[in-house]
């Protein structure tokens, strides 16, 4: 009787995809709407995303443009952005919130990069806490009769062979985007 790993597998794709968005507002060199979609600003008595309230562009590889739909909460919006931990400032005009990146301080790169490693690190951790669940779920099969001794060792090893390529999966994407903050 082979084993139902689609849950881990289920779980392990879920755990990459909660990685790729912590790590997307990760300031690169490069300008990107996921650096402030995800900033809350107070409007209309709630808080809100910003990208449910605006138009963020990219105008170059230095610049975004954000044009809200309702130019009454430009002001929120720019203080929100200043407030946020971007180290970026916002100049607004009448219609729009333009902001420029500066280029990233070697202290600034050093500081992104620990913080990647650490993210790292915590998706790393859910994954093998995920690993631990179905490894006792296949020892209590084994104790239950259900499985034989010889079918909970294989299943181990595909276990792992799962938690393995997440792994490396996880670790080429925080590799790519070490790469991108190093630029």
């Amino acid at each position: 009787m082979p084993y139902n790993f689609s849950k881990i597998k289920n779980k392990a794709e879920e755990i990459k995809n909660h990685f790729k968005n912590e790590i997307s507002s990760l300031r690169t060199g490069r300008a990107t709407p996921a650096l402030v979609e995800n900033i809350f600003i107070d409007s209309y008595g709630t808080r809100t995303a910003l990208k449910h309230l605006t138009s963020i562009s990219v105008e170059d590889a230095k610049t975004l443009r954000i044009t809200p739909w309702d130019a009454s909460i430009l002001k929120n919006i720019e203080t929100a952005i200043s407030v946020s931990n971007l180290g970026i400032q916002p100049i607004a005009d009448k219609q729009s919130i333009r902001l420029t990146l500066p280029e990233l301080s070697e202290e600034r790169r050093n500081s992104l990069l620990k913080l990647l490693s650490e993210k790292l690190q915590e998706v790393k951790i859910s994954l093998r806490r995920e690993r631990d669940d179905v490894w006792k779920d296949i020892q209590e099969k084994e104790r239950g009769g259900e499985i034989s001794e010889d079918d909970k060792f294989r299943f181990k090893d595909d276990l792992q062979k799962i938690i393995d390529k997440t792994t490396e999966e996880l670790e080429e994407i925080a590799k790519r985007k070490e790469s991108e903050i190093k630029q």
